[in-house]
């Protein structure tokens, strides 16, 4: 019978699993919450749902393994450190803390657990099966509730010496101090300005900067989400178009940095923003090239995933079993 792995992405709000067979198809899924206090919960609710997915597929192909992305994993020594956006993953205190994930999955479930990053996990889905195929230098970025990344040079995944190379989302963009407050303890980061998190907060602030007519001023100004802004840019609202625009031009001039340190051919952006990207796409390539050194002006490939988004890091975090030591 053929070989079978286990998908699994793990976010915030939930957790999506697969069975992937060798050739990226993913015979089966199921999603379960995130949101619990209990890491030992978490843990049964987790290892019951891979057993049941295994059940189903018996008739399909043996699993032999499963791999993870999630937030702030470490694929050195398979834990899980500080991730804020975890409940589950939190200490005594509350605070976020160290969870040991792979080693105690794999006794719930007898099969043996290799995690990433889980926006490394989404690279790793793109070169694989997606529109980074054959691409041997490229930078991830996720763009949802945070901003993620995940560089690929020379063919393989930069983890540095820790595990934890490649977290471009707390880059500094707004230096001095100034900038808004992040989960991860400090300011100005990346992640604050072009995820959807960000736009929400750039909405509430330019509406209260900015006296023109919007859709949005009808909203609950605490309530606005970035699917509001969207929905009102589609409308034609100038303001919501000026919101994604100034979110352009941030994220641009950050992809200007990130392409000074590894020289990538194409940068590729996944995750639920880049469905607004109509409204930002112009304005963040313009920032990017004004920003660059003339030896990169204009070559650099913009990509958008051509991965189902719920597909992308389960197929990535799948192809662990098969190519631990690549890619």
């Amino acid at each position: 019978m053929q070989r079978l792995a286990i998908g699994i992405d793990i976010g915030g709000q939930s957790s999506k699993c697969g069975v992937v067979t060798e050739d990226g198809t993913i015979l089966c899924q199921s999603v379960v919450t995130s949101l619990i206090d209990s890491f030992d919960e978490y843990l049964e609710l987790l290892a019951g749902t891979v057993k049941d997915l295994v059940r189903k597929t018996a008739d399909r192909g043996v699993a032999v393994g499963i791999g993870i992305g999630a937030p702030n994993a470490n694929r050195l020594d398979g834990t899980i450190r500080y991730a804020p956006n975890l409940r589950w993953a939190r200490g005594a205190d509350g605070k976020p803390g160290i969870v040991h994930l792979a080693d105690r999955l794999k006794k719930a479930t007898g099969l043996h657990v290799r995690i990433t990053n889980d926006a490394n996990a989404a690279a790793r889905g793109e070169r694989t099966y997606g529109v980074a195929r054959g691409i041997n230098d490229f930078i991830m970025i996720t763009l949802g509730t945070g901003v993620g990344s995940g560089i690929i040079s020379h063919g393989r995944l930069v983890y540095g010496h820790d595990g934890f190379a490649g977290e471009l989302g707390h880059v500094c963009v707004v230096p001095g101090g100034g900038g808004r407050q992040c989960n991860c303890g400090l300011r100005g980061c990346l992640e604050t300005y072009a995820s959807a998190t960000g736009v929400a907060y750039s909405a509430r602030e330019i509406l209260g900067m900015d006296p023109r007519d919007s859709l949005l001023r009808r909203l609950d100004p605490l309530k606005i989400s970035s699917k509001d802004v969207y929905d009102a840019a589609v409308k034609g609202d100038v303001i919501a178009k000026d919101i994604f625009a100034f979110t352009g031009r941030i994220l641009g001039r950050a992809l200007a940095d990130f392409v000074k340190f590894s020289s990538p051919q194409a940068i590729v952006l996944f995750g639920g923003l880049t469905k607004s990207r109509e409204f930002f796409h112009d304005e963040m390539v313009k920032a990017m090239n004004d920003n660059l050194m003339q030896i990169w002006k204009g070559q650099i490939q913009i990509l958008y995933s051509s991965l189902k988004e719920s597909d992308a890091a389960i197929l990535g975090a799948s192809s662990m079993v098969w190519s631990p030591d690549e890619v």
